[in-house]
């Protein structure tokens, strides 16, 4: 069984569908599934989910592109969201820096992104991380947060700051953009990263893997992030399933 520990099922692509692929996932081999928020709209529907589906967890937080225009204050709503059982933990967070240039936007990121890893402290969350050409900045942050525990999604950092990042505790989660012919330095960063500190998601309904890359993605794609993690690291793909969805059981404390 795996664990798509990165979907957003409250994405308008699945309006369509949403009730009929959820429902499907335990018939297809996907025992769990987080749901990730970007604000607090799709941080209430991710927790909503999470009470309407036994095998979705949820997280709630404040994505860097959403960040624009709104107050701090806001984040008291995200610690209220927070209290669901169902929440497990403070997440998408984060700094994107491709889409803004400016310091000042990228200031109020990194407003947002410290604010958020203190409550994730306060409330004893692990936090998920969304991490966009702004490496440096990231770790800075959470080097100045060290009693919070996470995860780089998506991860697409080098060797180098994968150590750092596994020296501190934290854990890395890889999409179907290992399955791509150009995926070297991902694959690079798989064949050095320990087995404990792997997840793996789908991030949903984004970055489909081949062969269905184009596609809408969901978490029945799930299993070919496990075939090729297992043909890197030369195990079973059933083997590679069972680490992955145990690691993802104990950061998020299903």
């Amino acid at each position: 069984m795996l664990f798509d520990t990165h979907a957003h099922y409250d994405a308008d692509a699945f309006d369509s569908d949403r009730d009929q692929v959820l429902s499907s996932l335990p018939r297809s081999g996907v025992e769990l599934v987080l749901c990730p928020g970007c604000d607090l709209e799709s941080s209430r529907m991710a927790a909503a989910l999470a009470e309407t589906y036994p095998h979705v967890y949820a997280a709630v937080g404040i994505h860097p592109e959403n960040v624009e225009g709104v107050p701090l204050s806001q984040l008291d709503r995200i610690e209220a969201l927070a209290a669901c059982s169902r929440v497990k933990a403070i997440g998408e967070i984060g700094l994107d820096y491709y889409w803004v240039k400016e310091e000042e936007g990228r200031k109020k990121e990194r407003e947002f992104f410290d604010a958020q890893l203190s409550l994730a402290e306060k409330l004893d969350l692990p936090v998920v991380v969304h991490d966009r050409e702004a490496h440096k900045d990231s770790l800075d942050l959470v080097k100045a947060h060290p009693k919070t525990r996470g995860v780089f999604h998506c991860y697409s950092g080098s060797v180098e700051d994968a150590r750092t990042l596994v020296s501190l505790g934290w854990m890395l989660s890889f999409t179907g953009v290992i399955t791509f012919k150009n995926a070297r330095k991902a694959i690079e960063v798989l064949e050095w990263a320990p087995l404990d500190r792997i997840m793996i998601e789908t991030d949903a309904p984004y970055m489909a893997p081949e062969p269905y890359r184009g596609k809408r993605n969901d978490s029945r794609y799930l299993y070919r992030m496990a075939e090729t993690i297992a043909g890197v690291k030369g195990i079973s793909t059933e083997e590679a399933a069972r680490i992955t969805t145990e690691n993802g059981r104990r950061f998020f404390g299903i």
